[in-house]
């Protein structure tokens, strides 16, 4: 018997999962500085900044400001300001606001993004079989609004509902933003429901610890797949191995075809915007 004729829910991550990261958070922040007429600043270094405001922001202000009731742009405004000033670069409040506003502008629309070729076909097939399908992401309203949308996922003939971190008040690793979802699918018992991300730690292992099914994408054969596989995951290279993997009897293997490579393999730039 195959998985798929038992579930009546899937949900799915974004980052890594259905979309991808175009080019380098450099090629952004570089575009940005000279519309200020300021010199390209150093890709490295900004990169490196970023990581860390990154990370300093989400602990002290979680869930893009959620919890604090923080405007999403002020947030990211916070968030930019200090990822340059780490990098070196403390620019005059005018030259900085006008830097931000084209960073936040291009994060906000589909540019730095790709939705991977297999992921609507993969999601439209799900609908089709009847499945309930949610997206489950730490991501930001413009992600639920404006960015997959613009990618052609769309709520409606995509996806049926989404738990986004910055709406919900709920992130990834937390097992809560799993049951939320179960919750939205109708009450659906987590038996029924299968999660499809590119984390162990905040995708697999959550979702199984709620009873959900559970399985990992290795679009970019990452270093960790193999210690994943060990773990008792189940990983795929793509959502085409995984619609065969769930359409066939659990007991076979299936082809293993990839379509990563029709994306540009920028994901070791993954800058983890919405994952």
């Amino acid at each position: 018997m195959s998985l798929l004729s038992k579930l009546r829910l899937i949900t799915v991550d974004v980052t890594g999962t259905l979309i991808a990261y175009k080019g380098h958070l450099g090629d952004y922040y570089c575009m940005a500085a000279k519309s200020a007429g300021m010199p390209c600043p150093d890709y490295n270094r900004v990169h490196e900044g970023f990581k860390v405001a990154y990370t300093e922001m989400a602990r002290q202000y979680p869930c893009f400001g959620f919890a604090a009731k923080m405007p999403n742009i002020e947030w990211w405004r916070t968030c930019v300001k200090n990822s340059f000033v780490k990098a070196g670069y403390d620019y005059d409040e005018e030259t900085f606001e006008k830097i931000f506003r084209r960073i936040y502008s291009a994060f906000g629309s589909s540019a730095p993004y790709s939705a991977f070729p297999d992921a609507q076909p993969f999601l439209r097939w799900a609908r089709e079989k009847g499945l309930i399908v949610g997206i489950v992401s730490d991501a930001e309203y413009r992600y639920k609004d404006v960015i997959l949308p613009a990618l052609g996922l769309n709520q409606g003939s995509e996806w049926d509902f989404g738990v986004f971190s910055g709406i919900a008040g709920v992130e990834k690793p937390d097992p809560r933003i799993y049951k939320i979802a179960l919750e939205m699918a109708g009450n659906i018992a987590p038996e029924e429901a299968l999660h499809i991300g590119d984390s162990m730690r905040k995708d697999y292992t959550p979702a199984r610890s709620v009873g959900m099914h559970a399985l990992l994408l290795d679009r970019f054969k990452t270093a960790d797949a193999e210690s994943w596989r060990q773990s008792g995951a189940t990983v795929l290279p793509d959502l085409v191995a995984t619609q065969e993997w769930l359409t066939k009897n659990q007991n076979e293997e299936p082809k293993h075809e990839t379509v990563a490579a029709q994306v540009p393999n920028r994901m070791s730039e993954k800058l983890k915007m919405g994952a």
